[in-house]
């Protein structure tokens, strides 16, 4: 069974592995080092990314999913490892020492660790549209290979008039021809783009949007500055993104400069010795699939990284599998 409340570490007897983020690139990890017996807590503050969406779609076995029922699940499958502990706990600040990360918990707590794993995703700006909430989830998207298929061959518009929306529009013509790119304001994409858009014969409306109207959570069109109504029954956006956590840039890690990720080495390693990081915060493929893909690579790396140290210090020889490992005899490397 998971605890419900930690246990406070000692210099003495620390985690294995800290996680902070609980969708499925940090909830993988855990599975994975739960099974090699190590100790690992999971730290969620309980706002994934996903969180206004109706289903996610693309996870084979898991197609047409709610963010809550998955997420149900893995956690309901964790509960069985008495290595893995989850709480529902925001972590406030890190602080890196000699080989080892501790964690000041918004309880106040302090919760120490060898490694440590960032999978605390990304958060999506949305455009400052009226109504936009109302629908953003159920007939207003962002991604779509989450959602293309449930609106082929419907009248789709896409907002927004920069390079990512233009490429966006582009893009969704795979779903349907009945498209078109409501840039809210003049066009800034670069003179191929707008060659593209006017080669493939998308419409283009550059009237500023007033509002986005419809019943309940149904899109039905798109209201703008000079009174006209254009009738669409769902709406993509490509948004700009920021880190959800600030620990990534406290702790020091390099970004990558095309998308504010955080950069990672192929076995999710950061620039900071013992720090990892997965998920939609350190991937440009923002999917569940790959989230959790990406969670089992970190914890596949942090585990032999651990087991190189275990083995140099004769920790591996000396302690009981699931049980702390000394702090003196504790090596963190990449």
């Amino acid at each position: 069974m998971v605890a419900s409340q930690p246990s406070r570490p000692s210099d003495a007897e620390i985690l294995d592995a800290i996680v902070i983020g609980g969708g499925p690139a940090g909830l993988s990890a855990a599975l994975v080092l739960g099974r090699c017996l190590r100790r690992v807590v999971v730290c969620d503050a309980g706002h994934p990314r996903n969180e206004p969406a109706r289903i996610f779609n693309g996870f084979l076995s898991r197609d047409g999913s709610s963010p809550s029922e998955f997420l149900q699940i893995c956690r309901d499958q964790l509960r069985r490892y008495e290595t893995i502990e989850l709480r529902k706990v925001k972590v406030m600040d890190v602080e890196r020492g000699d080989c080892r990360f501790t964690a000041i918990l918004e309880t106040g707590e302090r919760v120490g660790s060898r490694m440590l794993l960032l999978a605390t995703g990304l958060v999506d700006e949305l455009p400052q549209i009226k109504n936009f909430r109302q629908f953003y989830g159920s007939t207003v998207h962002n991604c779509p290979y989450c959602d293309g298929w449930e609106c082929r061959d419907q009248a789709i518009a896409v907002t927004g008039g920069n390079q990512d929306s233009v490429e966006l529009a582009i893009e969704l013509l795979l779903w349907s021809k009945d498209l078109i790119l409501c840039t809210n304001g003049p066009l800034t994409c670069d003179r191929k783009a707008v060659e593209t858009i006017r080669r493939l014969d998308i419409q283009v409306i550059e009237t500023p949007i007033s509002r986005l109207e419809g019943k309940g959570n149904k899109l039905e069109g798109i209201r703008f500055s000079d009174g006209k109504f254009l009738p669409r029954s769902a709406l993509f956006f490509s948004p700009g993104q920021y880190q959800r956590s600030h620990l990534a840039e406290r702790l020091g890690c390099e970004f990558c400069e095309d998308n504010n990720c955080i950069q990672c080495g192929e076995n999710a390693a950061t620039n900071i010795p013992g720090l990892y990081a997965a998920g939609n915060a350190s991937r440009g493929v923002q999917l569940v699939i790959a989230a959790a893909a990406e969670g089992m690579e970190a914890a596949f790396a942090i585990n032999n990284a651990l087991l190189e140290a275990d083995t140099a210090s004769n920790a591996l020889r000396d302690h009981k599998p699931g049980q702390a490992v000394p702090f003196d005899r504790t090596t963190a490397r990449n």
